[in-house]
């Protein structure tokens, strides 16, 4: 009588453990479409003149420019630009702003362009700060705000510092 049991059970339990392995877990999906930009931020750009040539641009589109500091071998930076992609931050940033990406290698690159900025990159990476389009520092990230973020806390940020 058990071993009828066992066989009359047995194709049900397979088939329900296929079914696991196949099924797709919906965090795993999200995990798929994340995809780490290893040239995010220069390590050959000049900053000054990237962001002299934004500056020009949100002139003429009547946009700010966002400033973000960091680099390609920071976690919390690839996370930040994957939050920059999602909706409605990619919109707001296409509407809004003009993205200038500032490499700042180990906290010892782009030193001067983050102090003229007031962002202290050696508090961490990443750092945001937001300029109008004739240069005027609106924002400076103080105290690594946007390290661990959330997309909510970009949608937010995005929307506070829109032209």
């Amino acid at each position: 009588m058990i071993a009828q049991l066992r066989n009359a059970l047995l194709p049900a339990v397979a088939l329900g453990l296929l079914l696991q392995v196949l099924t797709p877990v919906p965090h795993a999906v999200a995990q798929a479409t994340f995809h780490v930009n290893r040239d995010l931020y220069s390590e050959t750009a000049d900053a000054s003149a990237d962001i002299a040539a934004a500056t020009l641009k949100a002139r003429r589109e009547h946009k700010r420019i966002l400033l973000d500091f960091g680099a390609n071998w920071c976690g919390d930076c690839q996370v930040l630009d994957y939050y920059y992609q999602q909706s409605p931050n990619a919109e707001l940033l296409a509407k809004y702003y003009i993205v200038v990406h500032i490499d700042t290698g180990h906290v010892d690159h782009n030193v001067e362009v983050a102090k003229k900025y007031h962002v202290p990159i050696a508090h961490g990476i990443p750092s945001l700060a937001v300029i109008d389009a004739h240069g005027n520092l609106l924002y400076a990230e103080h105290e690594k705000e946007f390290e661990h973020t959330s997309k909510e806390a970009i949608t937010a940020f995005l929307t506070r510092w829109k032209a």
